[in-house]
């Protein structure tokens, strides 16, 4: 059984965050449990883009407002609380953010932690060891 905290993760190398945003990665590659878990905020102002090449994003948006672009698709949605979008094509997409953005999201295969998001924002695929 895997019990962690927030609070725990906060300032080590599971707290990863960038340019106006931030990602507590809650369960990692390494667990071994086939997927990854990760707080992410996003700061209120900012618009990130993204493609997921090699990973099914799931998110569930916990606190603020945005719109969702599918750039593959030319189709936004409007974000919320209780929002859910699921990136299940690989779909490019950026995030316009007008209220800080607070979401849970999940990645499969699991991220490792060592990402960076390249100039297209894709996450190489990259496999670790179970801890």
């Amino acid at each position: 059984m895997i019990v962690r905290t927030t609070a725990e993760i906060t300032g080590t190398d599971r707290d990863v965050a960038g340019e106006g945003w931030r990602s507590k990665r809650i369960v990692l590659g390494g667990d071994g449990v086939g997927f990854s878990f990760h707080e992410t905020t996003i700061e209120a102002g900012t618009v990130h883009e993204f493609h997921y090449l090699n990973h099914i994003e799931a998110v569930w948006l916990v606190e603020g407002e945005g719109t969702l672009v599918d750039l593959d698709n030319d189709v936004k949605y409007e974000l919320g609380p209780g929002s859910m979008y699921l990136l299940d094509g690989h779909e490019r997409h950026r995030l316009e953010v007008r209220e800080r953005m607070r979401m849970m999201c999940v990645f499969n295969p699991p991220v490792t932690g060592q990402e960076v998001h390249d100039e297209n924002g894709v996450y190489p695929l990259v496999a670790v060891a179970a801890e």
